[in-house]
């Protein structure tokens, strides 16, 4: 989740500049239950559209950590092909009653009460957008990719600032958990600069990746 980042929706008034489109009208919907339950935290909309786009290439299944008032879901459902299920996790029962509420009418939306962990019941997925939740942050775990995508499915980890050096920097030390991202050996990955202060690292499930162990 970003700080603000439903304030930067909302700066948008209406057609979004950086796009020369409209926001989509589910994601209008949960920008205005956002702001209703004054929760501001709802992903930046750079990453919304990253998100977006990256959704039209899902084949079966999507994932989501950290719902939220449903933003970032609004905008992965709207990316997403016919026949695609959508299943988001929010620990906030408050807020996960208002996601479910934003998407009442949406049937290939699921919005999950509990914490990061249920996702493992329902992959694995072609995209997982984590942003509440297994990114390995704050000394946080962080989801197994091989455990929870496809082969060739695609993770996103957002609210990085853009690296300017090598390794990455978090407080003027190494940020290990972007590291564990970008080096990590099941995926190709790589740093996306989504703004001049925000950017998101995105990595593919290798194919010759080995699958999860008998049981897990």
């Amino acid at each position: 989740m970003s700080l603000h980042g439903t304030a930067a929706h909302l700066a948008l008034a209406g057609p979004a500049r950086s796009s020369g489109a409209e926001l989509p009208p589910l994601v209008r919907r949960a920008l205005a239950a956002a702001e209703a339950h004054g929760f501001d935290h709802s992903c930046r909309p750079e990453q919304g559209l990253l998100i977006r786009t990256l959704a039209q290439g899902a084949a079966g299944r999507i994932g989501e950590s950290g719902t939220g008032c449903g933003v970032g879901l609004a905008w992965l459902a709207t990316g997403a092909p016919p026949g695609v299920q959508l299943v988001s996790v929010e620990r906030d029962p408050a807020r996960a009653a208002v996601a479910a509420a934003v998407f009442a009418d949406q049937p290939q939306v699921t919005v999950v009460h509990g914490d990061w962990t249920e996702l493992h019941r329902h992959g694995p997925f072609d995209l997982l957008v984590l942003d509440g939740g297994g990114q390995g942050k704050n000394g946080g775990a962080a989801a197994d990719p091989v455990r929870l995508l496809n082969p060739g499915g695609t993770v996103v980890v957002d609210d990085f600032t853009p690296a300017t050096g090598w390794p990455p920097l978090h407080e003027g030390r190494p940020d290990t958990a972007r590291l564990h991202w970008l080096e990590h050996p099941a995926l190709r990955a790589a740093e996306l600069r989504l703004a001049a202060d925000l950017s998101s690292v995105v990595g593919t499930r290798r194919h010759d990746a080995p699958g999860p162990a008998a049981g897990a």
